[in-house]
């Protein structure tokens, strides 16, 4: 298994790759791997159309899916197969992926086109998320199912105790953000009113994406009331034609038993 302390061989890696062994508690026996891994396809078409990450972010999400599926069905051995898939699919989505990629700084180090570097590319969310999927597909390639396994579970462990703790509640807020992302390509938009004497405030929350608001909500607090808006507004979109068999616009994890 490698070693989590530095190399002699991470000591010669370009200065984008020297960081992220650190954040992610893996060096690795082959570096270019991690340099794959960081390579958006941007990058790649301004750079002679060398090889891109996106044949590791394909192995990377298969890894990902049976790491955390498997440690699912083996801690909850009492839990359905539903229960199971609405975990699985809190925890395995680009929204979730992108939080994570952000809290080990991921975005500091990828290789992007200028395009990209124009526009915010190293704080999109689905670039984040495939790269961290590509990084994952590069520690299995380099270090086998174990150390994937190993370091998948210890980047996820805070957020697999919270989709298993007995008052959790999905977040429907980031469901629509994911969604919004693929399907508009922007992030909804919250406006908040209030009711009522200051001991009984009813909050009402109405979600828009575009010029049209897609959903509305109230409740105790200002979280609450965003919350149900959200479920509203993401019910929709999936029940629209728009959001009906489009692949890649809808996510299908689960959604069954949300």
């Amino acid at each position: 298994m490698p070693s989590t302390t530095s190399s002699r061989d991470s000591e010669k890696a370009p200065p984008h790759l020297l960081s992220v062994p650190e954040r992610i508690g893996y060096v690795f026996r082959d570096p270019s791997l991690l340099e794959l891994a960081l390579r958006h396809r941007s990058w790649c078409a301004e750079n002679g159309g060398v090889e891109s990450n996106e044949r590791l972010e394909f192995l990377g999400d298969a890894v990902l899916g049976l790491v955390i599926t498997a440690h699912l069905f083996a801690a909850s051995p009492e839990e359905p197969e539903g229960v199971l898939a609405r975990r699985r699919a809190e925890l395995v989505n680009a929204v979730a992926l992108a939080d994570l990629a952000r809290e080990l700084h991921m975005g500091d180090a990828l290789m992007l086109g200028k395009g990209e570097e124009a526009t915010g590319g190293r704080n999109k969310p689905s670039i984040l998320a495939d790269t961290l999927e590509a990084v994952f597909g590069a520690v299995y390639l380099d270090g086998g199912t174990e150390p994937a396994r190993e370091l998948i579970l210890r980047l996820f462990s805070s957020r697999i105790s919270d989709v298993g703790a007995p008052d959790f509640t999905s977040d429907h807020k980031s469901r629509l953000q994911e969604l919004a992302a693929r399907m508009f390509g922007e992030l909804p938009r919250y406006e908040l009113s209030e009711d009522g004497p200051e001991h009984e405030k009813v909050f009402t929350a109405a979600v828009a994406l575009g010029s049209e608001v897609r959903g509305r909500g109230a409740g105790r607090t200002k979280k609450e009331a965003e919350q149900n808006a959200a479920q509203e507004a993401y019910d929709h979109l999936v029940a629209s034609p728009a959001g009906d068999g489009t692949g890649d616009s809808v996510p299908t994890i689960g959604d069954e038993d949300a």
